[in-house]
Order: C-alpha cells, then structure tokens, then sequence
C-alpha cells in the first residue's frame, strides 16, 4: 500500500501543473451526471402524472412542472412539457461531456509527452553503466509503452473513480428520498461487493507485472533481430531466431490469455452480484407499491438507480482492477526515475581551458570485481601523439573512455591542468574531446547532417573541409545524392570503412583540443589511413591525439606509443625505441609489415606470450 502511495505521490508531481483544468473537468463531469440523474425523476413522472391520474406530490425535484402552469394531471400540455425537460437535460449533459472529455483527453496527452521528455532526459544523463543494467526492451517499454499506460491513471482511471463515489452518493439521496427501504439490497451487498475487489485486485496486480515483462522480452527480441538481421542471415540461423521470437511469443499470449481469463472470472462474479442487487431491489419496490407506500412510476426510477448504483460499483472496481495496471507501469518508471548515475559531474568548468595537459597517476580500475587497468601511468602534454596499442581486453578503450568517465578510475586519478577530472562538470569536461568510438555509429539521416552533428548551423564549406581532412570527400561525392544521401539505420548502406570516415569527418568538426581514435581505422586500408593520419598531423598540428589501434603501422608517427597487455603497459616509448627494445611490440610489428598487416593481432600476441616467435 505505502509504495503504491509513492507511486501516486510520483505521477501526482507531474499532474500537478494540470490541477486547474482537472478541477474543471471534475465540475463539468459532475454536472452531467447530476443532469443524467435526474432523468428518472422525470420517467416516473410521465408514469405517474401522464400515464396515470396520481395526484401531484409535494417536495419532488420537479413538483413545481406540477402546479399547472405547465399542463394539467394526465394532459398532453404535461405530456410535451416533460418531453422538452427530458430531452433538453440529454442534450445538456452530452455537450457537457463532450467538453469535459475533450479538455480531458488533451490533458492527458500532456503528461504523457511530459512523462515520454521526464524518461529519455533521464536516460540521457545516465552514464553507460548504469544504462546497460538495463535491457534495451525493458528501456523502450519505459519510455513508451509505459508513459502512455500511466496517464490512463490520471485521465480515465482516477476521474472514473471520481465519477462513480458523485453517483453513488447522489443516487443513494435519491432513492432515501423515494422510501429508505430501497436502499436495503445495495447495502448488504456492498461487503461482497469489496471482497471480491481486494482478492481480483492482487492477482491483477501480479499478472500485469508478467504482462509487462513479457512486453519488454518481446521488444528487446525483435529489437536485437532488426540490429543483428545481417549476423542473422550470414550465420543462416533464421530458424534459430524464429524459435526464440515463438518463446517470447507464446509467453506474451499467454500471460495476455491468463489476464482474459481473470478478467472474466471477474465480471462473472460482479455480474452474478449486480444482477441480484436488481432484482432484490425491485422485488422490494414491487412490494412498497403493491402495499400502497409507493407510485408505480417510482418502481422504475428505483430500478434505473439501483442498476446505476451497481454499474457504478462496478465501474470503481474494474477502475481498481485496471488499476494496478498502470501501478505496475507507474512504478517502474518511478524506478527508473529514482536510480542515481554512477558517474556524478563535478562544478568547475573547464570551457575556459584552452591548452590541455591530462595526466594519469597510478589509476587502476576495477569493474564488478574484475580489474581492467593496473597501475597505469601517462602525461599526455598539449599537441602529443599517443599511440596505445594491445589486443582484446587489453584495456585501451576503457583508458581513453576514462578520460571522459565514461568510466571512472577506482584507485589513483586522472587530472586536467592538475585538476582532478571528477571536479570538472561533464558538459565542459566532454567538450574538450572529440570522441570517435571503435562501434561506429551513424544516425537515418543525411551524410551532411551526421558530420554536423556537434554544430547542425555550420556552413557547408566546413563540412566538405573535414570530410577531405577525413579520406571522405571522394566517396561521398561519387554518391546519387552526395553529400544530401540518407545513410540507413545504424549507417547501413555504406561499407564499414566509409562509416569510420564519416565519423571521422564529425570528430574533426567538432575541433575540440584532444581527438581520440578509438581503433576508429581499422576498416581502412593501410594508405587511405596514412593518408587520414598524415592529413590530421597536418591540417591539426597542435591537436592533441590518442589513437589506439590494433594495426601497428597506425602509430609510428606517435610521439609516445604503449604496448598493453591485460589491463598493464608492458612497453612504452617511440616508434625506434621500442623497436631497440625487439620486444613484443617489434616482433608484431615486423610480422604485420612482411605480411601487410593482415595478421590477426591477438593471435600474434598470445602466440609470443606463449613464446612461439
């Protein structure tokens, strides 16, 4: 109960901004059930005044249409008098409720654009480490499915609720007003009534939470299958991915089945329990007017209010039903909300910093349990070349991510100008690098717009300049659309050498003070990347440079290059100091170069460790 209250208190915050204009439905929704509640009166007054010759009643809602200012007992002057009052409170209502659901539906539309902007800014603050404990189904049901499922809280759930207690008071006054008896049948088995609610209600709340999951298995199946549809096909395991959407399938249908199945248990059950409220009612109306304590014509007033009051009741418990929906929805976004980023901005800024020297000192760096940097020690100076070099796992992409916090050192620190990175805000600190990471990506959209990616307003003229800096230009002017052609999802279309330029070309733009080439060249062949590194020597001589690569030619130009090996700089210094050495790095090197560097890197490097060259 106390965390369906935070979750409330939660979706209440951002309500809270549309509290007048719900107020305002509530009023306008409240004077058209009170308009449609006086219909009966009406009915039994055609039953009794019109049809029948009953003398008039004094105190009734519309004793005064029975002065004979309107029409006497039983004429039709009566007759079309009440036919106008009925037919004007129809018409009344439904403009009413048409206003009311229409600012209604617009206000709901509202939080659910503001709970859609509330989730994706969230996800845009978290850091990827906090980001990758969650599944990429379990993210889209979030920021979607479960938005829109969450508004119905507010603008169907809770204004039904609302609805149903004003009829259930009004239309209780009105039947104590006719005879108290009648009230008899409703209040006895208002009990069962609530009963039923608390027991249907836990198992709903259970099945929607199977529900969801379900949702968010399916998403993240189909979602891996669209990314993966090229591995799928070159490994022909269609059948094999086929099978495993079926699973996700079957397990959606029939958690969906065993929701239809409660679902149907539970009307069963109110329907059983309605259906004896009205007939118990009228039973106990048929004896008031067969025993002269009643008008005929209140016997069918009775009986609409009664099967109000139980479609009412009923409308509060399938609301509450329905309800736990939406608390399941509601409260996963709250967690999401909730969780903090690993990675915490500092409050210095760095935009003034022009001249960047960024030192590493003693950092280490574990990861659930494992460490993945030792020990490691670097002074990059403003306008260095740093080359590091190591296989898989070696630990050289996390470095360079360190510098950005993408991840953060767990022992030892990296500074800036002599500043801890950590005290820096991660805006400025982030905007003193242009980042290219080995996964390229590139977003649907055109070449032009992908490479003016940090600066969208830039002039043409600077884009192609970065893009010739980038081995790009010629590609993409032998393109239909040149620089106009719309890459695909994820930068399909192009081959993967091309997508590395292009994100490239985007880095140099950006012309922050350090450019990081994350085994951003692997795609290329060995002159195009010559020709990239000798282009970005030039044409950004006092550009700070960090490029790992497997590739050993990448980095012979370095001014210091490291050989990393499991998380540890094995070896470190120039190109012709580390070949003196005739360590690991050389004996790679000279078999990358006799072979033109088609020799898989780890394959060379555990072959040596093990002492096999």
């Amino acid at each position: 109960m106390q965390r369906n209250m935070e979750v409330f208190k939660f979706g209440f915050k951002q309500w809270k901004k549309y509290l007048p204009l719900d107020v305002l439905t509530k009023l306008l929704s409240f004077t058209a059930l009170t308009a449609d509640l006086l219909l009966p009166m009406l009915t039994a007054m055609f039953i009794n005044h019109v049809i029948k010759e009953e003398a008039p009643e004094e105190g009734g809602v519309f004793s005064f249409l029975l002065s004979g200012k309107y029409g006497e007992v039983h004429s039709m002057q009566l007759f079309w008098t009440l036919a106008v009052w009925f037919l004007g409170l129809i018409l009344f209502k439904d403009v009413i409720v048409y206003v009311k659901n229409y600012i209604l539906q617009r206000l709901g539309l509202g939080l659910e654009t503001d709970l859609r902007v509330l989730t994706f800014h969230k996800l845009m603050e978290l850091d990827s480490e906090t980001v990758s404990e969650y599944n990429t189904g379990e993210l889209l049901t979030t920021i979607n499915s479960d938005t829109i499922m969450f508004k119905e809280l507010f603008c169907r759930m809770i204004p039904n609720i609302f609805d149903s207690i004003f009829v259930l008071i009004v239309a209780v006054c009105m039947l104590a007003s006719i005879n108290s008896y009648l009230l008899i049948i409703p209040v006895v088995l208002t009990p069962f009534f609530a009963v039923a609610l608390l027991r249907f209600r836990k198992l709903a709340r259970e099945n929607f939470r199977t529900i969801r999951g379900n949702n968010s298995n399916m998403a993240l199946t189909v979602q891996e299958n669209i990314e993966a549809v090229r591995l799928v096909r070159s490994f022909t395991n269609e059948e094999l991915e086929k099978r495993k959407f079926d699973t996700a399938n079957i397990s959606l249908r029939d958690s969906h089945i065993k929701q239809i199945k409660l679902s149907s248990s539970f009307e069963a059950v109110f329907s059983i329990i309605r259906q004896i409220a009205y007939v118990g009612s009228i039973a106990v109306a048929a004896v008031l007017v067969m025993n002269g304590q009643l008008l005929v014509g209140y016997l069918v007033a009775c009986a609409d209010y009664v099967f109000r009051i139980m479609n009412h009741v009923t409308q509060i418990n399938n609301s509450f039903f329905q309800m736990q929906q939406q608390l399941v929805s509601g409260k996963k976004m709250m967690e999401f909300m909730n969780c903090e980023s690993k990675i915490v901005g500092g409050e210095q800024s760095a935009k003034s910093i022009e001249q960047i020297h960024l030192k590493v000192e003693d950092a280490s760096l574990a990861i659930q349990g494992q460490e993945i940097l030792k020990h490691i020690n670097l002074d990059v100076t403003p306008g260095k070349k740093i080359g590091i070099v190591g296989g898989t796992g070696s630990g050289k992409s996390v470095l360079l991510e360190s510098l950005i916090r993408v991840h953060d050192v767990s022992s030892g620190r990296i500074t800036m100008n002599g500043t801890d990175i950590r005290e820096y805000d991660l805006d400025s600190l982030r905007q003193k690098f242009s980042y290219v990471f080995q996964d390229v990506f590139l977003f649907s959209n055109t070449i032009t717009s992908n490479i003016a990616y940090s600066e969208p307003e830039v002039e043409r003229q600077q884009i192609q300049k970065a893009a010739e800096h980038a081995q790009a230009h010629g590609f993409i002017t032998n393109l239909m659309d040149g620089y106009e052609t719309i890459v695909g999802e994820r930068g399909l279309g192009i081959s993967g050498g091309q997508k590395q330029r292009v994100s490239i070309a985007r880095a140099l733009l950006r012309d922050a003070p350090i450019l990081v080439l994350d085994d951003s060249t692997s795609a290329l062949d060995v002159g195009t990347e010559k020709k990239l590194l000798a282009d970005i020597k030039k044409f950004y001589p006092d550009k700070t440079l960090l490029i790992s690569a497997h590739r050993l030619s990448s980095v012979v130009d370095c001014d210091e290059i490291l050989f990393m090996r499991d998380g540890s700089i094995e070896e470190r210094g120039t190109f012709d100091e580390l070949m003196k050495l005739n360590g690991d790095f050389a004996k790679i090197y000279n078999i990358q170069k006799n072979q033109e560097g088609s020799v898989n890197f780890d394959a060379l490097a555990d072959k040596i460790a093990e002492g096999g060259v």
